[in-house]
């Protein structure tokens, strides 16, 4: 009896070691060395400018932001949250396919969509761009939704829409392994882009929204 006993707490510390310290110590490390980026939550900066001490944070490439200014491609619609890609709420609309409220709120969506951005206009639109998420914080968009909005874009920042196609296909990520999923645009990484090349930031320090025109960036969260 004793020795059945002893030799339970003997197996218990021993897997308490092996499997509590020593497996989490060696996933972590091999996170560290070989996946340092991702390990980090693929966090993405941009420089404050020239000659800036450090560059400053302005989002993940896994999580979405809201993006509203007319010079910014924008990411699909969220329901997370009252205004969108709030992280602390992540969820769907919970509508189903007979949902009348569902039926309005693409209606609604679709006419805002054709109105800013004209190539639209009476053609099908990519189900992307009215639909939202089932996590609503999904940092990608179709490349046909990314090319729907290159005219609009071009319109604001004037760069030349050759360049704004380019920077999306720079920024396109084909199937995993060729074979999984879809292909998928990051906004944000999209986004950087256009203000790296414009040689001056839109993109609002922190990882939520970015404002609209003429309202006050929030404070970085340190």
């Amino acid at each position: 009896m004793k020795e059945n006993v002893f030799g339970s707490i003997r197996l218990f510390l021993a897997l308490t070691v092996l499997l509590g310290v020593a497996y989490p110590l060696v996933v972590w490390g091999i996170g560290r060395v070989a996946f340092r980026e991702k390990a980090d939550g693929s966090l993405l900066r941009m420089k404050e400018g020239a000659g800036a001490a450090s560059d400053r944070f302005v989002g993940s490439a896994l999580i979405g932001q809201s993006f509203v200014m007319p010079g910014h491609f924008h990411g699909r619609p969220s329901a997370a949250g009252d205004a969108g890609y709030d992280g602390t709420a992540s969820g769907g609309t919970n509508f189903g396919p007979t949902s009348k409220k569902l039926a309005d709120s693409i209606g609604e969506k679709v006419a805002a969509l054709r109105g800013d951005n004209p190539p639209a206009a009476g053609s099908p639109v990519p189900a992307d761009s009215v639909t939202s998420s089932a996590s609503g914080l999904d940092p990608h968009i179709s490349p046909e939704y990314a090319r729907l909005q290159v005219a609009r874009v071009s319109r604001e920042t004037h760069i030349p829409a050759a360049d704004l196609e380019a920077l999306v296909a720079r920024n396109t990520d084909g199937r995993f392994l060729g074979v999984y999923g879809e292909s998928r645009v990051n906004v944000l990484a999209l986004n950087m882009a256009i203000d790296a090349k414009l040689g001056h930031p839109q993109i609002a320090p922190t990882p939520t929204a970015t404002p609209a025109p003429g309202a006050t960036p929030a404070a970085a969260t340190p």
